[in-house]
């Protein structure tokens, strides 16, 4: 046998194990999509699908049409144990066996590796668009490395493009209308040059109106408005020879939503924001939030901050207490418009040459992504009512109320904020870049509050791949390749605006000018006499990545070996290398701007500001090192911070395969799987969170049957699989920040899949799979919806600085009474009374008066054990440690980051138990015509969408039935046809996500689309 069929059709395809066809251009193959003589080209020479010992499922053009998989969303419709959903940061996850993409930030690698012709990509928007002129997809089930150029743990999504044909003059083209006015079209061309050479260009438009009714604005937003194109060109100089080049550029600029919905268990106390039994269509406590607590009269008292200018109190009614969320998960209320825009720029080049025995390919791929997105990151819109007080007494200072010496420090905030009076219109700061926001000019004003989230990111990246393969007549046979890979991030941040974040950084830059202070809720800093009028920036929120570059190589390969024409053995390694750095701060009311500057990060002052916690400023204390302009300074604190990190790891697989019949295949293997560790980014405040996580490793063993029987009328195909996980990467939301960690888990499942063809005019088409996940290893990890961790005897806190959560805990375990009493005298002495600043006396580093009440029950419905109290976390620990054993014989605890829990022996998310799939086609033959009629069912089971399990993170299993109706003209020259997708109209939801504690705990969720319906034309030349 000739091995050069199987390290063909494996670089290609891996082959597949479901319906799949492959063109040839030299060999015409009848045009099925579903069973036959399968067949998969490369090379010249080609091999049965069957014949192949790995895991893949693959779909042709065909296929895709026929079971309406029109984006990577519909794929997992089919696939057994895979998954996809949108994730919160504009990106996607696979999920295979388990395995996806929790891992959230820059520096994380994908669980699943994404191909385009067998090159890999990176942040790729591929899975933007829909489908058009591809030759096939295929997706491996497994970890690989040693055949394709990139590593991953969970598998291979491979995207294989139409290709040029040679000699042959071809075109189509397809027109689409349907529901929410939907219109597409796709056509393709195909140009000879010659005999020898040829190029094809393809093409997708889709427009339609959005999926989602936006109630206050009587408006449909996430709508679709994009197109993409792309140019292939083959020539063949001679019959060793191929060169391919590609080019693709695709463009989307529309209202499109990254977030479908948010629900919430309302925590009527504005201590958590949501609770932690179930998800309901009720709104959040808007007073858990980073914007209600630092607007606050009880914060505002600890600053020495007279409470007229303060929004509202915590212990009153918040601007969300009286609005109702819609029930349809298809319709939101917001005042802010969402925009989204996205591009790719893809360019590829393979030159292919067959040096008799051994044959030589060479690719090198090159991209350009660009993304920005910005959404109202709440959906809902508040009582603006309750601001009246606050405005006024703003508007009263910048008017001299207050007296004449004070309107220089709040004019300019009045003037950027509320230009039009304090009944008039709000301004809020745009996400952008020089960090001034409103107060520099940039800024959207409207009659509501606003609040919204930005996400951008530029990135590029580039790499080369060459694999040598030999095609000898004997046992032995082998693939050798290696890669380099560089990727380059130039810009990323996550922007959250919100007019209260506006206005808490005006009145406390202008006090903290006033007082000759520059106060900010992280610190004090002492300034020279006086202090211009500013404000403190940034007056939003931005976690900016402003540098990040990732060079990876690998060296791969594998070794074939014929034991008999039955038994063969597959041996192969692989060696990776990664190098990542990356360059990031965060900032939020960070340190004094004055209002004359135009960028922020220019001021004088920001030289204090220390974006690396891990490192320490080069000064002894907080004391002035020098005067600039006027303003205190701090010299030697990092404007950045910067992070280097560096791995490698040997992996490799093995397998035996044996031919029982020519129809009939065993295979057994394993093979180890691995992902690059990363880089957390700085946090605002400063939380204790690892610096970096570790890399993932997999080892994966799996045995498997393929079969074929009646002549092709039956197709059965099993496979089980065992996987021992080390390091998987999570993720999980600290101080408005994805932070990820690391947690050992198994994993075990089984999978089948069938194609019957109990006529020829009849396809039916089944598959099945089995997954079961587990927590290994005990991994102690706070729960965000629950930072208490179930426990009575513990106090969840509200930090009134900066709406973050901690937890106190006796010493003594059951001291509830002791837990309790103490956070009840830090609330309603220590903090009640105001704590002295020793370095400057008669000033306070809490002024007096907070007026901070006792702790307080949750709903009995609500899970949580323990009760719960506005507070001060970083007092609490400074008692905590001076006077804690007052209260409890072994001392108060207080956890900064919540109380931990055990996450052993719980399931891994997007994971679900059971799936399973059907498609029934027929074709009626009416002379030269033919009608086809085809259903999908597809069954989801329930899964989790969060590491903690429990009720409220449950995700529900779902259905979904698509139909379809297709008249094939004579030679399939042209066809007519009409298509419902989710003829039920579920919402089904595929994941979930637990916002951060200072935006309310709230859960975004992401759902399949709404039932679609249409009809197409489409012409063949």
């Amino acid at each position: 046998m000739k091995f050069k069929a199987l390290i063909g059709t494996s670089i290609l395809a891996m082959t597949v194990a479901t319906p799949a066809f492959a063109q040839d251009a030299a060999d015409e193959v009848e045009r099925d999509a579903f069973g036959g003589e399968i067949v998969v080209t490369a090379q010249r020479q080609s091999e049965r699908l069957q014949d192949v010992p790995i895991a893949v499922s693959a779909f042709s053009t065909e296929a895709l049409e026929a079971q309406q998989i029109k984006t990577p969303s519909d794929l997992q419709l089919t696939l057994p144990n895979v998954t996809f959903t949108k994730t919160n940061f504009t990106g996607a996850s696979f999920t295979i066996r388990g395995i996806g993409d929790l891992c959230v930030g820059t520096t994380c690698d994908s669980a699943t590796a994404i191909h385009l012709n067998g090159d890999p990509l990176f942040s790729t928007r591929l899975f933007e668009t829909e489908f058009f002129d591809l030759e096939r997809i295929e997706v491996l089930r497994g970890p690989q490395g040693t055949l394709f150029g990139r590593n991953a743990t969970s598998g291979v999504v491979n995207v294989i493009t139409a290709k040029p044909k040679l000699g042959t003059f071809e075109a189509a083209a397809e027109a689409e209308y349907g529901n929410y006015d939907s219109m597409k079209g796709k056509a393709m061309v195909n140009i000879p040059l010659g005999d020898t050479a040829g190029i094809r260009v393809a093409g997708i438009y889709l427009n339609r109106d959005g999926y989602t009714k936006n109630a206050f604005l009587d408006t449909r937003i996430d709508d679709r408005d994009l197109y993409s194109v792309r140019g292939s060109f083959r020539w063949e100089p001679s019959p060793d020879t191929t060169i391919d080049l590609l080019a693709s550029y695709f463009r989307e600029k529309d209202q499109r939503t990254r977030i479908q919905k948010q629900l919430c268990q309302r925590d009527p106390t504005g201590i958590l924001g949501c609770l932690n039994s179930r998800l309901d269509n009720s709104p959040f406590n808007g007073n858990a939030t980073f914007t209600a607590a630092l607007t606050s009269r009880e914060f505002l008292a600890t600053q020495g901050i007279p409470g007229a200018f303060a929004l509202g109190s915590l212990y009153g009614p918040d601007v969300y207490a009286n609005t109702t969320i819609p029930s349809d998960p298809r319709t939101v209320n917001t005042a802010y418009t969402p925009s989204y825009f996205t591009s790719e720029l893809t360019l590829q080049g393979q030159i292919e040459h067959n040096f008799g025995p051994v044959s030589l390919q060479v690719s090198g791929q090159y991209q350009k992504v660009k993304l920005d997105a910005s959404q109202d990151y709440n959906s809902n819109v508040g009582n603006r009512a309750l601001y009246a007080g606050g405005l006024a007494t703003l508007a009263a200072a910048a008017g001299g109320a207050f007296g004449p010496a004070l309107t220089p420090y709040f004019a300019p905030v009045a003037a950027a904020l509320i230009p039009n009076g304090p009944t008039g219109q709000l301004c809020t700061s745009l996400a952008e870049e020089t960090g001034t926001g409103a107060f520099g000019g940039n800024k959207i004003c409207s009659d509501q509050s606003l609040q919204f989230d930005r996400s951008n990111q530029y990135n590029s990246s580039w790499s080369a791949e060459g694999i040598l393969t030999s095609d000898f007549d004997g046992p032995f046979n082998f693939l050798v390749g290696g890669i380099y890979a560089d990727y380059k991030l130039t810009e990323n941040s996550y922007y959250v605006n919100a007019f209260p974040i506006d206005y808490l950084t005006g009145v406390l830059g202008a006090f903290s000018s006033v007082a000759n202070v520059n106060r900010t809720p992280t610190g004090v800093i002492t300034g020279a006499n006086p202090l211009p009028p500013g404000y403190l920036g940034t007056p939003f929120f931005r976690n900016n990545t402003a540098d990040l570059s990732i060079k990876s190589y690998g060296l791969f390969g594998e070794a074939y070996f014929e034991i008999s024409d039955r038994l063969k053995l597959t041996a192969g390694l692989r060696y990776n290398n990664d190098k990542k750095s990356v360059v990031a701060r965060s900032t939020l009311a960070s340190f004094l701007v004055p209002h004359s500057a135009t960028d922020a990060f220019a001021s004088p002052t920001a030289a204090g500001f220390d974006a690396d916690p891990g490192t320490v400023c080069n000064v002894a204390s907080s004391e002035t090192s020098s005067t600039v302009g006027g303003i205190g300074t701090i010299a030697g604190c990092e404007a950045f911070q910067g992070r280097s990190v560096k791995f490698n790891k040997l992996t490799g697989r093995f397998v035996v395969d044996f031919k029982v019949t020519d129809d009939n295949l065993l295979y057994a293997s394993y093979s180890r799987g691995y992902k690059s560790g990363g880089i957390n980014p700085p946090l605002q405040p400063i939380f204790a969170v690892p610096e970096s996580f570790a890399p993932e490793q997999v080892d994966a063993f799996e045995i498997g049957s393929k079969n074929a029987f009646g002549n092709g009328a039956l197709q059965l195909n099993l496979t089980a699989f065992y996987y021992k996980y080390k390091k998987l990467q999570l993720s999980k939301i600290v101080a408005r920040t994805a932070v990820n960690d690391n947690v050992d888990a198994d994993i075990y499942g089984f999978e089948a899949e069938a194609i019957v063809r109990p006529d020829p005019d009849v396809v039916v088409n089944l598959g099945f799979s089995y997954l079961h996940t587990k927590v290994t290893e005990d991994k102690l990890t706070s729960n965000p919806r629950d930072f208490g961790g179930g426990r009575s005897d513990a106090v969840i806190i509200k930090d009134i600085t900066n709406a973050a959560n901690c937890a106190v805990a006796p010493g003594t375990a059951g001291n509830a009474a002791g837990s309790n009493a103490f956070v009840n005298f830090v609330n309603t002495v220590v903090i009640q009374n105001g704590i002295p600043d020793p370095l400057n006396p008669g000033r306070f580093l809490v002024s007096p008066g907070a007026g901070l009440q006792p702790t307080t029950a949750f709903p009995a419905d609500g899970g949580i054990a323990s009760r719960g109290a506005f507070s001060i976390c970083s007092v609490l620990q400074s008692v905590a440690a001076q006077a804690g054993a007052n209260f409890d014989p072994a001392g108060i605890q207080v956890f900064s980051a919540g109380i931990p829990v055990n996450l052993k022996g719980n399931q891994l998310p997007q994971a679900p138990n059971y799936k399973f799939s059907a498609g029934i086609q027929y074709t009626a033959r009416m002379g030269e015509m033919s009608l086809v009629p085809r259903v999908d069912l597809a069954y989801t089971g329930e899964s989790y969408g969060s590491i903690f399990n429990g009720n409220v993170n449950k995700i529900k299993g779902y259905a979904q039935v698509n139909a379809q109706l297709q008249l094939n003209g004579r030679d399939d020259k042209w066809y007519v046809k009409g298509f419902i997708q989710n003829v039920f109209d579920a919402n089904s939801v595929t994941g979930l996500y637990i916002t951060d504690q200072s935006s309310g705990n709230y859960t975004n969720i992401f759902t399949l689309e709404p039932r679609r319906y249409g009809i197409a034309a489409g012409v063949k030349f």
